[in-house]
């Protein structure tokens, strides 16, 4: 193993949302942060996110020729990104770029994942080595994929009073506790963004709820919610996982609703289960929860856990960390635990058997 030193890494994530990826930097030797701060987030295009939607789930594994025309036009969008963010930021070096792409379909129940993005490509033209795979080799290793990002968590969070909780609100909600002796717990609990974006665009042509005004002004089906709660996957002990697709079928309990009341419903839906997750699994109920991912942006919603949850509700960005670029970190610092092959799973955060280094090293070749 190599000495451990720190490094000069970049992470590039792809919003489960499907909104914008993100470019981070952040100087890490795998255990302590140094320095981090630096990040640009660009959206997509309404074509590309249209295309990118055309081959989520099993569709995708359906014509692989267009999956492979919609992975090269990603992977050409996430390069010109990656080079306008070094364009405004001077940089000696990268080491590294850590580089999941984006997931099309996880479906860790029988071990199948898969994403888009060319890592080779990306390696080639920034001549970089580039950390990929990581959802797979955690599968491999007999975990569930996801949630991969609680060691970076403990790192994050490292001067911060324990136990607490990092709460991811993307398309799906990912719930990670850090004891008070660095003991980690993580799983996601289940849909957090993306019902409520599905509603929204179905009904008003919008992106998501914006600024959760929909939500507020809404009364939420109460009968609905609870029927809702019921899914088998919310009563399953963690740590566990799954595709934000199983959840689709939640929609048609929400059908005969107005657009105010479903926004409403789903909204509540959504708090509620965060909140029964964190009083049912979390082993020490925590003194603080710190909101991350695109959710921390929806007033509603914070207003709802602040109401269901007694533990202080902090924002991200309250703590100074951009909620958008965390993710973003988060694939740099797996990169660099991976170069000096430190685990990135374990088995309290994705089930696998034992801890594991995880992800695959791409290395960069000589353009013709």
């Amino acid at each position: 193993m190599r000495k451990i030193e720190p490094l000069n890494a970049l992470g590039i994530a792809s919003d489960t949302g499907i909104t914008s990826v993100e470019v981070a930097f952040l100087r890490t030797d795998g255990l302590d942060i140094y320095d981090r701060g630096k990040a640009i987030s660009r959206p997509y295009s309404k074509e590309l996110r249209s295309e990118i939607k055309s081959v989520l789930g099993q569709k995708g594994q359906c014509n692989y020729i267009h999956l492979k025309e919609v992975e090269r036009k990603l992977t050409a969008f996430h390069i010109e990104t990656v080079k306008e963010f070094l364009s405004e930021n001077s940089f000696d070096k990268i080491d590294v770029i850590g580089y999941p792409g984006h997931t099309v379909l996880h479906l860790p129940s029988v071990q199948k994942s898969y994403q888009i993005g060319d890592a080779e490509r990306l390696a080639t033209v920034f001549q970089t080595g580039v950390v990929t795979r990581f959802i797979q080799s955690d599968l491999f290793a007999g975990g569930q994929g996801a949630p991969l990002y609680p060691t970076f968590y403990e790192a994050l969070t490292r001067m911060e009073k324990k136990p607490l909780v990092m709460l991811d609100i993307g398309g799906l909600s990912s719930i990670t506790f850090i004891g008070a002796n660095g003991e980690l717990l993580a799983f996601v609990a289940g849909p957090g963004n993306f019902l409520l974006d599905t509603w929204m665009q179905k009904k008003e042509g919008q992106e998501m709820d914006f600024n959760g005004l929909m939500g507020a002004k809404g009364t939420p089906n109460q009968r609905v919610v609870k029927k809702l709660l019921k899914e088998k996957y919310f009563l399953k002990e963690p740590p566990k996982a799954i595709d934000r697709q199983e959840f689709d079928v939640l929609m048609e309990d929400i059908e005969g609703l107005n657009v105010a009341d479903g926004a409403a419903t789903l909204t509540e839906f959504s708090m509620e289960l965060i909140s029964q997750s964190i009083k049912k699994f979390i082993p020490v109920y925590p003194e603080k929860i710190i909101v991350c991912g695109g959710g921390s942006f929806n007033p509603t919603f914070i207003r709802l856990l602040r109401k269901k949850l007694t533990a202080e509700v902090v924002l991200s960005k309250e703590l100074g960390w951009e909620s958008k670029s965390l993710e973003a970190e988060g694939n740099a610092f797996l990169a660099v635990r991976h170069l000096y092959e430190l685990p990135i799973s374990l088995p309290s955060t994705t089930k696998v058997l034992e801890p594991i280094s995880g992800g695959m090293w791409v290395q960069p070749q000589k353009e013709e």
